[in-house]
């Protein structure tokens, strides 16, 4: 069965880093968009960030641009979130998720998700 799962949350001081990974298992991800997204308590799913198949082009959510980097290991099938000069709002549930869809893919068009890990981030 088609697993994402994800990894490297935990709590970490304002200022502070933190990187996530997403291990993906029983299928091949090469040809598809990778996401990463997050949710905070009362708060809507967004996306955070996004890469293309090819792993050259990027997407990132303006509140966090410039402090976090998507990247992916297609050998490894594996997605990473490097986050960098984390703050108190950054606190959320981040989930991975791969697309079938090309560009940047809305959440519906979403077809495989991970559970999430959380990132608690104190001040």
């Amino acid at each position: 069965q088609v697993q994402l799962v994800e990894s490297g949350g935990g709590l970490v001081q304002a200022g502070g880093s933190l990187r996530l990974s997403c291990a993906a298992s029983g299928r091949t991800f090469t040809y598809y968009t990778r996401g990463w997204f997050r949710q905070a308590p009362g708060k809507e799913r967004e996306v955070v960030a996004a890469i293309n198949r090819s792993g050259l082009r990027t997407y990132y959510a303006d509140s966090v641009k410039g402090r976090f980097t998507i990247s992916r290991d297609n050998a490894k099938n594996t997605v990473y979130l490097q986050m960098n000069s984390l703050n108190p709002e950054d606190t959320a549930v981040y989930c991975c998720a791969a697309s079938q869809s090309s560009g940047s893919p809305p959440e519906t068009e979403y077809d495989y998700w991970g559970q999430g890990t959380q990132v608690t981030v104190s001040s």
